[in-house]
């Protein structure tokens, strides 16, 4: 499918007495841009837009958000249906390829991640260098960065094959490395994949089991984590997106690439928000302080904010969260904890979605509400939880990176500034300071 951006119009911008007409590019679905490519050559002027939120940085036909209306699209797919019918492999193979694989295609990929899915001896070895108490996130970002020593081909940013199989082997390894991570945070034997496994079920092997025990997860739980695994796959132009690409734009190892995007992910701002919304859960502690903390989030005056509530993106509910209000309902029924902590989302979840304040305001519950109530009760640590983020990312983040590169108007990153330095000035001798 190749659709391109087309010229709608212009809009006209005046500096001072000069006038300067400026083409408006329209995409398939979504707001228009403002193309502003040539403005500093005619005007000699920049735009200023710090957080490049009002800025189109690249054309894409990946991902298709409106926060407005709550939609979240891939190559076209709303996500509702994906999470429902797909696997998480196959919407791996949409989101680089650009349509959903049939029957065929789609054995041939799963065959093909399968057989990538070790890790270099070599690389095992890295793990024993962190200290027993490195964050899981440390290990993850050090050991995808050490991927370039031994898989450094120049040819990744221009030969198909070469690309494909770098996609291939981020896809595949990522697992490994994040049980990897896991396992050695906690101080038990690594587990090495299981090829008679699908994708998420020897994920989730290569977690829990032990060398002493035979380890059978149920299908209730591979189907949350593979749920949880689409929901996150990719989301636009976002902080680790976005470093990606720019890390691409020069040419850099794709394993280079991805490890930046971890790095960024890793930041509480962006990847940590589950945890931060965990966190908060415990914070609460008993069902019978919830009255409390509400009343302190509805209190201007207190600067406390109930964590997984609310968009910045999604100004009506999230649409990654009706998938996963399900699932955790379903997760919890099958576990039948009696976690306090899960009593108290469940209660904090079900005053939300009826009180007036919070239904006002839109406030409903996100997917970071529900992914860390998902996790948590298949226990995992919070630490854990970015790191199942960029697991799953690694797809968005692998395709961002494989389109970039197809596309011929790409260039190096470069973004402006506005200087508010010293002007200049003439340097004085020690002495005379």
């Amino acid at each position: 499918m190749d659709i391109k951006i087309k010229n709608t119009g212009t809009a006209k911008l005046t500096i001072g007495e000069d006038s300067y007409d400026l083409p408006i590019m329209a995409g398939s679905m979504g707001v228009p841009g403002i193309d502003v490519r040539a403005l500093h050559k005619h005007s000699g002027h920049f735009t200023f837009d710090p957080g490049f939120t009002s800025t189109c940085s690249t054309e894409s036909q990946i991902t298709f958000i409106d926060g407005n209306k709550g939609q979240l699209l891939h190559r076209g797919y709303p996500i509702e249906q994906l999470a429902d019918n797909s696997t998480f492999l196959e919407v791996a193979y949409l989101m680089i390829n650009g349509e959903l694989p049939n029957k065929a295609q789609n054995a041939e990929f799963t065959k093909t991640i399968t057989n990538h899915t070790m890790l270099h001896d070599q690389v095992e070895s890295f793990f024993h260098g962190f200290r027993r108490d490195s964050h899981p996130m440390a290990m993850m970002c050090g050991t995808v960065g050490a991927m370039s020593g031994f898989y450094h081909d120049d040819t990744h940013t221009t030969v198909d094959e070469a690309r494909n199989i770098a996609m291939y082997r981020l896809i595949a390894k990522m697992p490994t490395i994040a049980a990897r991570s896991y396992k050695y945070s906690i101080g038990q034997p690594h587990v090495y994949p299981n090829n008679e496994l699908s994708y998420t079920e020897n994920f989730l092997h290569m977690c829990f089991s032990v060398p002493s025990e035979k380890y059978k997860v149920s299908k209730t739980i591979v189907n949350a984590m593979d749920k949880i695994f689409i929901l996150h796959a990719d989301h636009e132009q976002n902080a680790s997106t976005s470093t990606v690409r720019l890390a691409g734009s020069s040419g850099a190892n794709p394993y280079a690439c991805i490890a930046a995007g971890i790095a960024c992910l890793w930041g509480p701002s962006h990847g940590g928000a589950n945890e931060a919304c965990l966190n908060m859960l415990r914070e609460i502690g008993t069902v019978d302080r919830i009255p409390e903390f509400i009343a302190r989030a509805k209190d201007k005056s207190d600067p406390f904010r109930l964590m997984g509530f609310g968009h910045r993106v999604y100004k009506n509910f999230d649409p990654r969260s009706r998938v996963l209000q399900k699932v955790a309902h379903e997760v919890l029924e099958e576990l039948d904890l009696k976690n306090p902590i899960l009593a108290v989302a469940k209660e904090l979840e079900r005053i939300a979605l009826e009180d007036e304040y919070f239904v006002s305001k839109k406030l409903y519950p996100n997917v970071d509400f529900y992914s860390g109530i998902v996790l948590s009760a298949l226990g995992f640590p919070t630490s854990m939880f970015t790191v199942l983020f960029t697991l799953a990312r690694t797809v968005g983040w692998i395709s961002q990176w494989n389109e970039m590169l197809e596309d011929p108007s790409q260039r190096i990153g470069r973004p402006r500034q506005l200087y508010t330095g010293a002007t200049e000035r003439d340097y004085v001798p020690i002495g005379k300071r």
